[in-house]
C-alpha cells in the first residue's frame, strides 16, 4: 500500500493534512464577568482566554473566525475581550474574522471590531453604539411598608443612586459623566478600527444607540458585507479549507437565558435573577 494511501485511511491523516485551517471561535451571550456551572459562562476574558490562546497557537492556522450572537454587556469585558484577541492577532500575524449572526450590538459590536473584517447575514441586527445602565427605584415602597431606611457612610459620594432613596440631580448628572466618557472610548474605537470604511457618515447617525439591519449596516461601513463563514472561507482559502470549533455550544434557551442546568434553592434565585437580566438584554433587540 502506497504511503498516500495509508495515511488517508490513519487517524493520523490530520497531523499530514496541509490544506488551510480555520479556528473559529463562538462568542455568544451576553457579556458580563462571572458566571457559574448553574447559570452558565458569561461571556468575560476568563472564561474565554485559554479558547483566544488556543485558537492563535494551532499549528498551521490561516485564519481565526469570531461566530459572534450577543446583545453587550459589560465595556470593560468588552474591551479585555478586544485587546487580548488583537494581541494575539498581531502577534502571530495572523487574520481575524467576525461573523454576525443574530444580533452584533453594543459590546457584542465592541467584539466584532477586534476583527480585520466583518460580515454578518441580511437579518442581522448591528450597531447600538452607546452605553446604557438601568434599575428601579423604591422610596415610596419602604414608606407603605412602615420600614425605616437606615444608611450610613464616610465620603459625601460613597453612596449614589440608592434605590431606596429619592433620586438625585447631582447622581444622575454624575452617572451621565460615566456613560458619555465610555461612549467616547467606544466612538474613538470604531473610528480606529473601521477607518474610511464609514464612509465620512456623521456622528450623529453612527453614534446614537441605534441599530440597523443587513445592507443598512453595510451601506453605513460599519460592516464589510453579507456572507456566511463557510461560505467566505472557502471563497478565500479554497474548498479544501478546515474548521476547527473551540468550546461547546449550548442549546438555545440556555443560550438566551444564561441557565446551563437546573438550580435548587438559593442557587435557583440566583440563576433566575441572572436569567432575567439576561433576557432583558436580548429583549431590547426584539430576540
Amino acid at each position: 500500500m502506497k504511503i498516500k494511501e495509508l495515511i488517508k485511511k490513519t487517524p493520523f491523516k490530520r497531523f499530514f493534512d496541509k490544506s488551510p485551517l480555520v479556528a473559529v471561535l463562538p462568542l455568544h451571550g451576553v457579556i458580563a464577568s462571572g458566571g457559574s456551572k448553574l447559570r452558565g459562562e458569561n461571556l468575560n476574558l476568563a472564561s474565554l482566554e485559554e479558547q483566544i490562546e488556543t485558537a492563535f497557537e494551532m499549528k498551521g492556522v490561516s485564519a481565526v473566525a469570531l461566530l459572534i450572537n450577543s446583545p453587550g454587556g459589560s465595556p470593560v469585558q468588552s474591551s479585555l475581550i478586544f485587546d487580548r484577541i488583537r494581541q494575539f492577532a498581531d502577534e502571530k500575524e495572523v487574520p481575524v474574522y467576525a461573523f454576525a449572526e443574530d444580533v452584533m450590538a453594543s459590546g457584542g459590536y465592541w467584539l466584532g471590531l477586534c476583527a480585520d473584517e466583518i460580515y454578518i447575514n441580511k437579518n442581522s441586527v448591528i450597531g447600538s453604539i452607546g452605553v446604557v445602565s438601568a434599575g428601579f427605584g423604591f422610596p415610596g415602597l419602604l414608606e407603605k411598608l412602615g420600614v425605616d431606611r437606615r444608611l450610613y457612610s464616610a465620603g459625601e459620594n460613597k453612596v449614589k443612586l440608592d434605590p431606596f432613596s429619592p433620586e438625585k440631580e447631582d447622581d444622575i448628572l454624575w452617572l451621565k459623566k460615566i456613560q458619555g466618557e465610555i461612549h467616547d472610548n467606544f466612538k474613538d474605537l470604531v473610528k480606529t478600527r473601521r477607518g474610511e470604511r464609514l464612509k465620512k457618515r456623521k456622528d450623529k447617525e453612527l453614534f446614537s444607540g441605534d441599530i440597523w439591519v443587513g445592507e443598512k449596516a453595510v451601506d453605513l461601513g460599519l460592516v464589510d458585507g453579507i456572507a456566511d463563514m463557510r461560505s467566505f472561507c472557502r471563497e478565500k482559502y479554497g474548498d479544501k479549507v478546515r474548521f476547527k470549533k473551540l468550546g461547546g455550544r449550548r442549546g438555545f434557551l440556555a443560550k438566551k437565558l444564561g441557565l446551563e442546568k437546573q438550580a435548587i434553592g438559593a442557587d435557583a434565585v440566583e440563576a433566575l435573577t441572572e436569567a432575567i437580566r439576561n433576557q432583558a438584554a436580548w429583549g431590547r433587540f426584539g430576540l
